[in-house]
């Protein structure tokens, strides 16, 4: 039990997860059927971004964070598949408009909006992902298509717009100027270098691990510029040991593989996931960049760690334990710990 002490109730948490169905995040045909899950463990980690500055409120991302790791943590105990609950969460945060993806996505130096996102199965080792991605709203469930309906990992630009249109997917209604929303948080002091992104990572109750990242770009970005979010092993990445996913300064996080750089330190040097985590941070600074992550292991545990002033982060497991805090290392816990 963290030594911060428990904050919130137990009915927070059953009020916000019996709502799952009602906001249409899960349904029940996301359930695995006919499996005795009693001994089972699952957990989930959801981020709205590192580009946290202090002093500044993060409460409306805090309580939307909360609701939808709450959501996430109903679907996961209920038997949904880590790949389903990681989507539906990420596709959430882009709709919301109060991170700096989907809705929230911000224009780049001749005021193009970009919108980049990748999904992994670390059941399978696939993955799918877009970049560039102009006129539709919900990159991550592109992505999720370019996986399943396709042969290609990475699909960009025109290209992948081309095949958004041809799946049949909407696209940003009306104009874009009155569908953006401005990112919860949001100062014009951002214009000059700021960026933000989206997570997702869970482990089910079958054991298998899934992650999820989406971006909206950096502010004044060169057009086509792609940074790690879309990249299977820089910005996402899931096997069968850990799923992560990375926000920060993208090009540093290119550099140095974060996310596999991640996997790899546990799988061959047989580090503790903290530990490989603080490393990956610690070259991810020498290469100029900062940032944070999130990452859950085939065990459940979840770390959080970032180099920043704060990352909008939350997260829930089988344990009981169930977290939101946005600057610095103060939490808030959602619900009292199991036993």
């Amino acid at each position: 039990m963290s030594p911060l002490g428990f904050l919130g109730e137990r009915s927070v948490w059953q009020k916000t997860a019996g709502n799952a169905d009602r906001l249409g995040l899960f349904s029940a045909a996301d359930e695995i059927q006919g499996v005795d899950y009693t001994m089972s463990r699952w957990a989930v980690a959801i981020h709205g971004g590192a580009g946290v500055v202090a002093g500044r409120s993060y409460a409306k991302a805090e309580d939307y964070l909360s609701l939808q790791v709450c959501a996430a943590a109903s679907a996961l105990e209920a038997g949904s598949a880590a790949l389903d609950v990681v989507q539906a969460a990420v596709e959430a945060m882009e709709a919301s408009g109060l991170f700096v993806a989907g809705r929230g996505s911000v224009p780049g130096r001749l005021g193009q909006i970009e919108l980049d996102a990748c999904i992994m199965d670390g059941l399978t080792g696939r993955a799918g992902a877009v970049a560039a991605l102009q006129g539709y709203p919900a990159p991550v469930a592109v992505a999720r298509r370019v996986m399943e309906a396709s042969q290609a990992v990475l699909l960009v630009s025109e290209g992948a717009a081309s095949f958004a249109a041809s799946q049949g997917f909407d696209r940003i209604p009306g104009p874009l100027a009155t569908w953006l929303r401005e990112p919860d948080g949001f100062d014009p002091a951002d214009l000059d270098d700021g960026h933000g992104t989206v997570g997702a990572v869970a482990l089910d109750r079958k054991g298998r691990l899934a992650a999820a990242t989406s971006t909206g770009g950096v502010y004044g970005a060169l057009q086509g510029r792609v940074g790690d979010t879309p990249v299977p092993g820089a910005g996402v990445w899931a096997d069968s040991n850990v799923a992560v996913s990375c926000t920060g300064q993208g090009e540093a996080f290119l550099r140095v593989a974060a996310a596999h750089d991640l996997a790899a330190r546990m799988r061959y040097q047989g580090a503790e996931c903290i530990e490989a985590a603080d490393e990956v941070l610690a070259a991810v600074e020498q290469a100029g960049g900062d940032g944070g992550l999130i990452a859950v292991t085939r065990e459940g545990k979840v770390v959080s760690p970032f180099n920043t002033d704060g990352m909008k982060r939350a997260w829930a497991t089988s344990d009981g334990e169930a977290w939101v805090g946005s600057v610095g290392t103060t939490l808030r816990a959602l619900r009292k710990a199991a036993g």
